[in-house]
Formats: C-alpha cells, structure tokens, sequence
C-alpha cells in the first residue's frame, strides 16, 4: 500500500502524522511511504530524515494525494483540501465530523473511507488515540490557564497557588475522564484549589482515590455545577461523548455570575462548544477573546502547541492500527479488530458512525450490512 503523509495547513498546527521511526515501520513492511516536503519540520524531522528512512519526498500535495491509497495525517481536512480526495481512498485522522456538516457532506460526497482517531474504542471504553492528546491538553489548560489569569492578559490577577497568608485560586473542572484527570494534577501540583465535576459517580470515586482528599469530587447536577462556575478562577471543561456533538454543560447565564477576569477553558471545543458562551474557535495566535468580562480560551488543536511531543504520543497510538490498515486493507482490518471497526466513521459514501449521522439528521447506514450486500 501506498501511504500518503502531507503537511498540515492548519493555522497553529505543527504536528505531522508519521515521523521518521513511524515510516520505517510500514517500509519494512513493504508498503511505500510518501512525504510532502517539510511536512516534519515543525515537529523537528527533517526531509533528510524521512529520506534515509527510506520515504519519498513529494513537493506536489495533488500528486501525493492522487498516488496515496492511505492518508494519514493529524487534523481534520480544511476545505482547501476536500477536492483532494480520491474514491476509495482511506483517510486516517482526527475527523470530528458530529459538528461540522460541511466536511460531512464533502467526505461523504469523495466516497471516501474514513477512520477517525477520536472513534476508536476499545472493549473497556477507552479511547487510545484521544487518550495521548488529552493528556497533553489538560495539562497545558492549567499552564494556559495560569498565564491568562496574569493582569496583563485581562485576567483577574490571582495566583493559582496562593502565596502564604492568601488563599489559591479556584479550579473547577467539568469532566473526570482523561483532560480533567490531567488538568487536576496540574492544578493539584501548582496549589490551586480543584473542584471536578463528573455524571460517573464511580469516576469520582476513582479521582477521590487517585488524589487522597486533595480535590473536591462533586456529581455534575446543574445544582453542582452553577456554584463550582460561580466560585472558579480558572473553569475547564473537558466534556466528551465520543462521535458526538458535546452538550451544553454551562449556560450564559452561569458564565454571567463568575468573577471578572476569570478564564474559561473549553478543551472539548473540537466536539463543538460545551459552554454556551463559547461562540467561536479561537487559534494559537490569537487564543482567546472576552466576553462577559471573562476570558474565554477555545482552540481546538491545543496540543499543537507542543508537536513533538504530541507527534511521538499521537504515533505511538496509531501506529499498530496504521499498520493494520495497510497490511490487512481497510475491510479486512474492521473485520479483525472492533477498535478500528468503532473508528469508521464513513465508508463510500455512506455515515456508518451513528452519532455522526444523528448530529447531523442524515442517515446511518451499518457498515455490516452494506459489506453483506
């Protein structure tokens, strides 16, 4: 198999969707990888080094695409890149199509077969694609978190640990799973106080384990989550219901009650806004806006921000269902494995995700079916 790797054009975005190891991985294998030319750079892998792996460099993105029969990359496609596709051709990425209907319809439209990252699941309902860059994204909400709260980004001045004789700021997050997780231990280890808010009350009970009393755990009852919101300095959702659009977890109204220059952080804005006054997607260059005297922060590639670390973390995930993929071809690879089966999110033509097709009142077609007929 041929297997495409083109440069992000994401604004922000650094990260690439093979490095150098990666890519020999596959040659040995004997498929062919092709490279567009500095695709690697800003994650620190130079052309050199993807030519000595044995990769083909291309300068041409419309001759990678026409020759590739897997793309893998990082970021969902832009719309400068839709006309790229080719039917049949398997596409491996971050795709989040539940809230955006344009990509939807212009994959759909390519017949496309399309893996996304974020879907893949295994048998305990873990994500171990997501579960690399929500790691890095929690962490990174404190330090963002941290940063915005100094006066001279307009925020309110307080220190996340507090200083003696003054007490911590506040943190409260809305999502125990993986980004609240990491958000609370970087908030925990900077002195701030932390309240997580979670549905799973056996998550809660996990987190209250994991961190010996440090943290408050509360269930997220609208009752819960009006006062954490009211109280915080630094507000992180991490919510997330894979495939799906996130719901609207705190209303303007809340966002109303908190303090000015209090900062919002909405990881889970790639799955579409879990705060109702996050209105818009915000990029590294220019990462927040104000809005009702708060800060809000919404990018949503944040661990773009350190590509070469979230390169090697993403890779190391991807890599064994990359190979699948391209060993078995992609119908022999959903037959071997559920994980990659719950990671087909399109298929010639067809939505066979369901929260997909739900998001966006289209048809779902199961994928087993359309392979039975």
């Amino acid at each position: 198999m041929i297997i495409g790797v083109p440069k992000e054009i994401k604004s922000g975005e650094y990260r690439v969707g093979i490095t150098p190891g990666g890519a020999q991985e596959f040659i040995k294998t004997g498929h062919t990888v092709i490279i567009e030319s500095k695709a690697g750079e800003g994650s620190g892998f130079s052309d050199d080094e993807y030519i000595k792996a044995g990769c083909q460099i291309y300068s041409d993105v419309e001759s990678l695409y026409s020759d590739s029969d897997m793309i893998i990359k990082v970021n969902k496609p832009l719309p400068q890149e839709f006309e790229l596709f080719k039917e049949d051709q398997i596409l491996f990425c971050f795709l989040y199509l539940a809230p955006d209907l344009e990509l939807t319809n212009a994959l759909t439209k390519a017949k496309i077969k399309g893996i996304a990252f974020e879907t893949i699941e295994l048998i305990n309902g873990s994500l171990p694609i997501l579960r690399p860059m929500s790691e890095v994204a929690g962490r990174m909400s404190v330090q963002v978190g941290a940063n915005l709260l100094q006066k001279f980004n307009g925020g309110s001045g307080v220190l996340l640990g507090g200083v003696p004789g003054v007490p911590p700021a506040h943190v409260a997050i809305i999502g125990g799973g993986i980004v609240g997780k990491n958000a609370a231990k970087m908030a925990v280890g900077l002195g701030a106080r932390v309240t997580v808010l979670d549905i799973n009350t056996n998550r809660l009970a996990y987190l209250d384990d994991l961190f010996r009393g440090r943290i408050t755990t509360l269930p997220a009852s609208e009752y819960n989550i009006e006062k954490a919101v009211k109280t915080a300095d630094l507000l992180i959702s991490g919510v997330l219901i894979p495939g799906c659009i996130s719901p609207i977890i705190v209303s303007e109204q809340m966002v109303k009650s908190m303090k000015k220059g209090s900062v919002i952080i909405d990881v889970s804005i790639d799955h579409g806004p879990s705060i109702e006054t996050v209105d818009r997607i915000t990029t590294h260059e220019c990462p927040y806006y104000i809005k009702h005297d708060i800060l809000h922060y919404s990018v949503d590639n944040m661990a773009g921000a350190f590509p070469r670390t979230s390169t090697m973390a993403l890779e190391a995930a991807i890599l064994p269902y990359g190979l699948m993929l391209a060993d078995l071809g992609l119908e022999r690879a959903v037959a071997a494995s559920d994980s990659l089966l719950k990671g087909l999110n399109l298929y010639k033509g067809h939505i066979t995700h369901k929260g997909v097709a739900d998001s966006h009142g289209l048809p779902f077609v199961d994928y087993n079916l359309i392979r039975r007929d």
